[in-house]
């Protein structure tokens, strides 16, 4: 398997959505959310796991948009203001309402570790994607030479600091988030010996 095997999906919402994502995420963020993607699409592809590709990416270009400060929440956690965002999104992309909740839950579901496939097999899939890329969490279960050719298209470009800088932000702001549980349950410490940042 190669990236050019998981290819952005050829939609107008998919085009819409990384230019929505590359306009507000820094380079880091934005290289995450394409890593996060084609993890999560390998995934899929490798395990026989059926997912909508559309709503896939569309979920991995908004599940941190709210780490950005335009639309950074003092309320809510990070996933459910960014789930709050792809569902303004989506909403603008046509989609219709029952399509619009499910990427909203997608983004949610993100910080929610062991989402059950068959229930929301996308939710899954992004949220093992994203534990890769940021903690490395079982990264042994993709080829070391699909990750680095993702890495050579999408470097990290400094994500590991710049993301728990973020994550310390959202926490001393929302004590009770799943950032502040992250960062409480030793973030900093596995996110520093990411296997993935010394590939």
């Amino acid at each position: 398997m190669t990236t050019s095997d998981l290819a952005i999906p050829a939609t107008a919402a998919s085009s819409a959505a990384l230019e929505v994502a590359s306009s507000y995420l820094t380079p880091a963020l934005l290289s995450h959310s394409r890593r996060v993607y084609l993890w999560a699409a390998a995934f899929g592809e490798q395990e026989g796991i059926q997912y909508d590709a559309e709503l896939l990416f569309a979920a991995a270009m908004f599940h941190d948009i709210a780490l950005a400060p335009e639309f950074d929440s003092h309320t809510v956690s990070f996933e459910e203001a960014g789930g709050h965002v792809a569902r303004v999104f989506a909403a603008g992309a046509g989609w219709p309402g029952e399509r619009r909740e499910r990427l909203g839950e997608v983004i949610v579901r993100h910080m929610v570790p062991d989402t059950d496939v068959t229930v929301d097999p996308e939710g899954h899939l992004i949220s093992r994607a994203a534990a890769l890329d940021i903690v490395g969490k079982d990264v042994d279960a993709l080829s070391s030479a699909f990750r680095a050719e993702v890495l050579r298209d999408f470097p990290r470009l400094g994500l590991t600091d710049e993301f728990l800088a973020c994550f310390q932000a959202q926490a001393d702001r929302k004590t009770n988030s799943s950032a502040a549980r992250a960062i409480r349950s030793g973030l900093a410490d596995r996110i520093t010996v990411n296997p993935l940042d010394i590939q």
